[in-house]
């Protein structure tokens, strides 16, 4: 789950709360050219509230819209196409000819409902997986199970409407950084523009009283613990950054032994050899190295500090994409 569709549940949540009932919005399908996924969330709360996506904006307008206005009044979860014909998408402004469908539920401020966002939003809080089953033909009828297996993200029902609809979701993106220096702060700011969740991690207490990026997560202990403890999901990134061979190689072996969708140190490609010959004298496995970017970054010539993190960051949209297509 990325972090946007992560507030798009705590809001869900604290209007449920406050005795409010909410329309969540889920992009079923897309066509053409479309911003956002299969599996993206938008929330309509009081008076029209808005957190969340389905396209940009113009499938939202029309529908907080109909909603704010009383022409769309649910009973239960009902499944919306839009862009199917060319007067919608000239209305609607969907780029490229897209086609968007989308299931529409309305949610009640009942116990039940509260329970189930609750139980949905703690584990993915733990990083787990989240498995809703929705029942169509009844408003607010769904069944959480967490932790769940892996699997498609959605699994459409039929056209009949007798199986639930089956919408998995992960934990959100998370960068796990080690080093707190100038590449890291860089990499920190930008990488919270793309939905990652950013941790640094620095035994050496003097560089984290001089690091200052708001929204990041800073940890004073050993890499190798930090990553065994929290940071060895298939939706975690690991980058090594401190130029220390003691604090990165400990994080390394660790990491490496992870299922981190991207592991990376950073350094010369001569640094990089010996940093790998070094990691294969600490028994390392052939296979597990194969897994390390070094020196990390896709190679645009970079040599500023901001140029070595777009660099990164660059590779890490690449390998995330590879990543989403095989993890909720």
């Amino acid at each position: 789950m990325h972090s946007v569709d992560h507030e798009v549940m705590e809001a869900l949540l604290t209007w449920l709360r406050a005795g409010k009932a909410v329309h969540l919005a889920t992009v079923l399908q897309s066509y053409g050219s479309s911003p956002r996924p299969p599996g993206s969330l938008l929330v309509v709360g009081p008076d029209g509230a808005t957190v969340g996506s389905l396209s940009g904006g113009c499938v939202e307008d029309a529908l907080i819209e109909d909603l704010t206005l009383g022409r769309r009044v649910l009973t239960q979860p009902e499944r919306l196409d839009f862009g199917l014909t060319e007067e919608d998408t000239a209305q609607l402004g969907l780029p490229c000819g897209g086609h968007l469908q989308i299931l529409l539920e309305p949610l009640a401020p009942t116990p039940q409902v509260i329970e189930g966002f609750e139980t949905l939003l703690a584990a993915l809080q733990a990083r787990q997986i989240v498995l809703r089953e929705i029942t169509l033909d009844a408003p607010g009828a769904f069944t959480v199970t967490a932790p769940a297996s892996t699997g498609p993200i959605l699994e459409l029902p039929g056209d009949d409407g007798a199986s639930p609809l089956r919408h998995r979701y992960g934990p959100g993106w998370q960068l796990f950084v080690i080093g707190a220096g100038m590449v890291s702060r860089y990499l920190a700011e930008m990488a919270q523009a793309l939905d990652f969740r950013v941790t640094v991690c620095d035994p050496r207490q003097p560089m984290l009283d001089n690091w200052h990026v708001a929204g990041v997560r800073a940890l004073c202990q050993m890499p190798d613990d930090a990553i065994r403890a929290e940071a060895s999901d298939a939706r975690t990134a690991i980058v090594a950054l401190t130029h220390d061979p003691r604090i990165d190689d400990m994080g390394l072996m660790e990491a490496l032994e992870t299922n981190a969708f991207y592991v990376g140190a950073m350094g010369s490609s001569r640094t990089s050899a010996s940093r790998r010959a070094r990691l294969a004298e600490l028994a390392v496995p052939e296979a597990a190295l194969a897994k390390l970017h070094a020196p990390v970054g896709l190679p645009i010539g970079s040599k500023t500090p901001p140029e070595i993190a777009i660099a990164i960051l660059a590779e890490l949209i690449q390998a995330r994409r590879q990543a989403a297509s095989q993890t909720p």
